[in-house]
């Protein structure tokens, strides 16, 4: 009896002894990691585009980040998906923007529009034909607003933005916004340049938004 009972207890030894060896292997060779491992606090959970919470059924996980200065590019992730990126090389000075199939979430178009040298006819061209039901996504890059024009702005408008028709020369500026949208978007964020506050020098601080989109149900034929 005292012989299984030793032996249990020496096996229980060895367990913990290949444990230890094996944490500490793992995370470094620290001989207090083990015990880290063990009472740590875990690490929060992320979801989809790095949301703290997961979104309901039948809504899409986002985040948008807009650029910093003229150096960092900004971000768009749709369902964990980047869409834009200076990484994925397709982002450009100005108004980065995603187009997304408000029923099914499909992309439909990404395009970058330079709102300081650019044309902004090609602006319209791409804003006016939008269907209904169609979400926006929208991330600024260095100048936003220098070639915006009226019909620009009241297009923005119309399509739920709050800040498109004051928004000015290398403002920050994130937003949500959907065709046929009944009231204004709740996604949407706006840093306005000025030398007292900016971050850097002749540009605001980054913004960063995220959220959950709901789908629209489809239309009835």
């Amino acid at each position: 009896m005292r012989f299984a009972v030793a032996l249990r207890a020496v096996a229980l030894v060895l367990l913990l002894g290949f444990t230890w060896l094996l944490a500490n292997s793992m995370l470094g060779g620290d001989g207090n990691s083990l015990i880290r491992m063990l009472f740590s606090e875990p690490r929060p959970r992320k979801y989809k585009c790095g949301l703290s919470a997961p979104c309901p059924l039948k809504h899409l996980a986002f985040r948008l980040t807009s650029g910093a200065a003229n150096v960092i590019g900004p971000k768009i992730c749709l369902e964990d998906k980047i869409l834009v990126s200076s990484a994925k090389n397709n982002v450009g000075r100005g108004l980065n923007i995603a187009l997304v199939n408000g029923v099914n979430g499909d992309v439909l178009e990404i395009k970058a529009f330079d709102m300081w040298a650019g044309d902004v006819s090609e602006l319209l061209k791409f804003l006016r034909p939008l269907h209904e039901g169609t979400l926006i996504f929208v991330a600024s890059f260095d100048d936003p607003a220098t070639k915006l024009n009226d019909e620009a702005r009241r297009i923005f408008e119309e399509l739920g933005s709050t800040a498109a028709k004051e928004l000015s020369f290398r403002d920050s500026w994130v937003f949500v916004g959907a065709k046929g949208i009944e009231n204004k978007s709740p996604f949407e964020q706006r840093m306005k340049n000025s030398k007292s506050s900016n971050k850097y020098e002749g540009w605001p601080e980054s913004l960063e938004m995220d959220g959950c989109i709901p789908l629209r149900a489809p239309l009835e034929t």
